[in-house]
């Protein structure tokens, strides 16, 4: 394999854990990301003339415990010298960490980050950085702002986990209810992340992502079984990544839901995803955000054709979630539905009303020039699926897009 490609998994792979690592050695987020990145910098340079080493884990996690050794030094000579030699004394003692209800580095990493002391879009975009692994502009993009306005979030928002001297562990038993919704914001944005890359330089669908936001999910669980959100994006998250292997085509090119080979979808994640959302169904308590999407999925997972998909219980189900997150985004995702149930030119005027917040957000377009199409609206088709190319980053949406694009042109 070339040794580019092996950087690139490497880098997916072991982010996180070798941030985790440091994190929990040195205490200091912004310590470990920079060691870190550091690190990965050495084995770009190394790597390609001296072959990949056996470990590549190992090997960043030691390189980067070096660079974080260097800088401590470097600045236990100006001022912070107490705290930098308590940290080296440490190191040297071998450092043990407090006892914890799940030994797992990356979901305490996800708690760090997920403080309540932050602001909840500064702790998505800190675990986002920190656990995903994910660029600034990547973050930027799922947040629709500005690079510059994202990287000083991310960049605030360690100084306030360092100055509030946040712990790196998962919270007591008794600490949990009020961190968990933040905990499940950010994993549901990494999965997102992986299940439709927004980057071009990278693969249109990240499983590394998608299958670690699961394997956290499923640990959050295990500490808040009888919580139904918990329960919810762990349906949710079965159900779409069930249908991963069918949704890029061999060409590389986006295919639709409506499209997929149902088949290749995995019947044994559905039959998981179906069983916690009856037994959410069972519950008194009402459903919340996670619950009703992941119910929503398993509307469109439980029809064998995408023919036999009930509209009309899909539609509830959104009337049902815009109720709980009256957001732009479950709004367009609602006129999607009514599209197939009262027809594209309905659909598109409740498309149009949402053009003010959702003016550079690629699916807005998307969804537009997909209406204007069945319309047969060519001229004003073809502009929106322009304005969705140009925005989108990524490589398998582009080509799905252009594709529709071209197609229009012919006809």
């Amino acid at each position: 394999m070339d040794v580019g490609e092996v950087l690139t998994r490497v880098h997916h792979e072991e982010w996180a854990r070798v941030v985790a690592t440091l994190t929990r050695r040195f205490g200091d987020l912004d310590i470990a990301e920079e060691a870190a990145a550091e690190a990965f910098a050495v084995a770009v340079e190394r790597w390609p003339a001296d072959s990949v080493p056996p470990n590549p884990g190992g090997w960043l996690t030691t390189t980067a415990g070096n660079k974080a050794l260097d800088r401590l030094r470097r600045e236990s000579k100006r001022d912070d010298k107490h705290r930098q030699a308590h940290m080296l004394s440490e190191q040297t003692a071998g450092f043990r960490e407090p006892p914890s209800a799940v030994a797992d580095e990356r979901l305490r990493l996800v708690f760090t980050c997920a403080h309540p002391a932050l602001a909840m879009e500064a702790r998505v975009a800190l675990t986002l950085r920190m656990v995903g692994g994910l660029t600034v502009p990547e973050i930027a993009r799922a947040f629709l702002v500005r690079e510059t306005t994202m990287a000083q979030r991310i960049t605030r928002a360690k100084a306030k986990v360092t100055a509030a001297r946040i712990p790196y562990r998962v919270p007591d038993a008794e600490d949990l209810p009020a961190r968990v919704d933040g905990v499940l914001a950010v994993l549901y944005l990494v999965f997102n992340e992986g299940y439709l890359a927004s980057s071009a330089d990278t693969n249109p669908i990240r499983a590394d992502l998608t299958g670690e936001a699961v394997r956290l999910t499923r640990l959050v669980r295990e500490l808040m079984p009888e919580d139904g959100e918990v329960v919810g994006l762990l349906a949710l998250m079965l159900l779409i990544e069930a249908r991963r292997s069918a949704r890029v085509s061999a060409h590389g090119e986006l295919v639709t839901l409506d499209q997929q080979d149902r088949g290749a979808w995995d019947r044994g994640l559905i039959a998981e995803g179906h069983a916690l959302v009856r037994e959410r169904l069972t519950s008194t308590e009402a459903p919340g955000r996670y619950q009703v999407l992941a119910a929503i999925n398993a509307v469109h997972t439980d029809a064998a054709d995408a023919r036999d998909t009930d509209w009309s219980q899909v539609a509830a189900l959104y009337d049902q979630l815009v109720r709980l997150d009256p957001s732009p985004v479950v709004a367009l995702n609602r006129a999607i539905a009514i599209a197939e149930l009262d027809g594209p030119q309905v659909a598109l005027a409740l498309v149009d009303e949402l053009a003010a917040p959702l003016a550079d957000y690629h699916a807005f377009h998307a969804t537009r020039a997909d209406l204007l199409r069945r319309l047969g609206r060519s001229d004003d088709a073809r502009e929106a699926y322009d304005r969705a190319i140009h925005l989108t980053g990524n490589a398998a949406e582009m080509a799905y897009l252009t594709r529709r694009r071209t197609e229009l042109a012919g006809a």
